[in-house]
């Protein structure tokens, strides 16, 4: 691979570097990425909760905090509907969290990957209608494309608000209340790139201000701040650029995971060979707390780590993330088999192929796409990987 940068300003680092005390590789760096104003590269080197924006500008979002608002003041029986990923588990589990504080008792449901597919499916609606039926749905980290569902939901009497980042499809689902930046709001929002569980944080810093202006006293006492390491967990690990609010909430987000004040995060940590009060970063969710919560989602069952991130109870704890660290393992191992098969398979008939399309009915569909990004990182070509699901 051969890097292309472009061409560097002398006078440009020196001026940068001069107005904000810095050294002139660090000016330069700014400078290719993109950082040309002062404020802006000042911005970017020190991101500070208070430069996120009036979460009530979002479009979608007065409709979806009023409704919230209304199965808060009845009472009404809420289901949150996550995904099976890091940023759908810790989405539900800080909504679910939040909910609680105002008296609700939300229940939660996450797909099962092998049988009901991703998103919202009539099948998985139906599994948690049996148990009982809800009020309000609120569906986070999926839903934009999910019109018959929504119009499932309401010709059995139940609204919906949709929380969601993912690119919108040619139709919208009606009838709900829908928070997505990808469909309502301008390119240069500086929310354009959360990905759910921002958006989740979103909401609630919504209603809190809302129900502030109210005079509510348990939004007065509420503290968002004790969420920001959900927030950094999710937005670390759905890959999601780290620039804008992202970045505001992961800096200050990883600083909450180094505090470790929830059971199930310490105990996540200890499993993964994080000593607590260490140094975090990025690659710490990327590579040893992330893959053991998707893990569950990828062979089982997502509810275990949502159940470990709300749990306060650290016996508990303990025992689900041993449980999330077995099944990491078993999906590691799984992952290696695969992959070795799919060099055999390209070493031998797809040497000199552009792309990499390559099948076996017995691979694993939870770990093709990790299997992917391998074959294409290695043979520096695209890779498609398939396996056999009924």
């Amino acid at each position: 691979m051969q890097w292309i940068l472009p061409p560097a300003h002398p006078e440009r680092i020196a001026l940068l570097a001069r107005k904000l005390g810095i050294s002139q590789v660090l000016a330069n760096l700014l400078l290719r990425r993109g950082y040309h104003v002062p404020d802006a590269a000042l911005a970017f080197l020190n991101p500070n909760l208070a430069d996120l924006a009036d979460p009530l500008l979002m479009g979608g979002m007065r409709g979806a905090v009023n409704r919230l608002e209304q199965a808060l003041r009845n009472q009404e029986s809420v289901l949150i509907f996550g995904d099976y990923d890091v940023d759908g588990v810790t989405s539900t589990t800080l909504l679910a969290h939040f909910l609680r504080q105002f008296g609700l008792n939300p229940r939660f449901i996450v797909p099962r990957r092998m049988g009901e597919g991703y998103g919202l499916s009539v099948e998985s609606l139906e599994r948690a209608i049996a148990m009982q039926k809800p009020d309000l749905v609120i569906a986070v980290d999926c839903g934009t494309a999910s019109v018959q569902e929504v119009r499932w939901l309401k010709d059995r009497g139940i609204s919906a608000i949709i929380i969601d980042h993912h690119s919108p499809p040619d139709e919208l689902p009606a009838d709900c209340e829908l928070v997505n930046p990808h469909v309502l709001d301008p390119e240069d929002v500086p929310w354009k790139d959360l990905c759910s569980v921002g958006l989740v944080f979103k909401f609630c810093h919504a209603v809190v201000k809302v129900l502030r202006q109210k005079g509510d006293p348990l939004a007065e006492r509420m503290d968002l701040r004790q969420y920001l390491d959900l927030v950094a967990l999710g937005t670390v690990a759905d890959l999601v650029r780290l620039t804008g609010e992202n970045r505001i909430l992961v800096r200050s987000g990883l600083k909450a995971l180094r505090a470790c004040r929830r059971p199930g995060i310490c105990a996540l940590m200890d499993v993964a060979g994080l000593s607590l009060g260490d140094p975090l970063d990025a690659g710490d969710i990327g590579f040893k707390l992330g893959p053991r919560i998707n893990a569950s989602g990828r062979l089982d069952d997502a509810t275990l780590p949502i159940e470990l991130l709300l749990s306060e109870d650290w016996q508990s704890c303990r025992e689900k993330a041993q449980i999330l660290d077995q099944h990491n393992g078993e999906r590691q191992e799984i992952e290696r088999h695969i992959t070795l098969e799919a060099e055999k398979l390209v070493q031998s008939r797809h040497e000199e192929d552009l792309g990499l399309v390559l099948y076996a009915p017995h691979w694993h569909t939870g770990v093709v796409g990790i299997v992917a990004s391998r074959l294409t990182r290695q043979f520096h070509r695209p890779a498609l990987v398939l396996g056999a699901e009924e």
